[in-house]
């Protein structure tokens, strides 16, 4: 792998999983592990794209380059258990819509919002991921954040909420909500590792609420 052109390194699999400034910083986090998994980017706004998405949108893998078929045989091993877990709960759709976030391997709530009438699954799981990135930069953790949502981390990448759901007077304060949330993602930048919780290998995610 060329490093010369490279400002910003990406550890997927490493040590500590995130984003360096440099390959000495990227280097530290790969040395000695046997499958390490990272990549070099000319710019930060590459680097933030692409530890939000798989690795395997890469191919690359400790430098080399990584068979389709050998990555699809590949079994899931474990959660990054030093890592925050978001999920949210609905009761109806819309119905009374609550979220909440937690430490994956203590499930130690970190915070709760809600219930707000008139929302949607969606909306929570969208409000909870925005809310773990914001706190997670706040705090300047380097956690991972997990989601089961393919739809929320598809809205969140795309900084928008596409739901269908329209607004009244019961509901406007999470119309308020998912605006502040979209306005956050479009101003802010931000290097959390944002991973999808493989429900069919580890089980329910720990910030699940039980009511299924």
């Amino acid at each position: 792998m060329s490093k010369s052109k490279n400002k910003y390194f990406v550890v997927w699999e490493g040590k500590t999983p995130g984003i360096y400034n440099s390959w000495d910083e990227c280097k530290k986090q790969i040395h000695g592990v046997t499958a390490a998994i990272y990549k070099g980017f000319a710019t930060k706004e590459e680097a933030i794209q692409a530890i939000n998405s798989p690795y395997r949108d890469y191919i690359k893998k400790a430098g080399k380059k990584v068979s389709q078929s050998s990555e699809q045989n590949k079994s899931t091993t474990s959660p990054i258990w030093e890592s925050l877990s978001v999920d949210a709960a609905c009761s109806g759709n819309p119905g009374m819509m609550e979220y909440q976030g937690v430490y994956t391997g203590t499930k130690e709530l970190i915070f709760h919002q809600g219930p707000f009438p008139d929302a949607t699954n969606n909306i929570g799981e969208f409000l909870a991921l925005v809310h773990g990135l914001a706190l997670l930069k706040q705090r300047n953790s380097n956690l991972p954040l997990y989601t089961d949502s393919k739809t929320a981390l598809a809205w969140v990448r795309n900084k928008k909420a596409k739901t269908e759901l329209k607004e009244t007077e019961r509901n406007a304060v999470v119309f308020d909500l998912i605006e502040r949330a979209e306005n956050w993602l479009r101003t802010n930048e931000y290097t959390t590792r944002i991973i999808k919780w493989e429900t069919s290998e580890w089980g329910e995610i720990p910030a699940d609420f039980g009511r299924k």
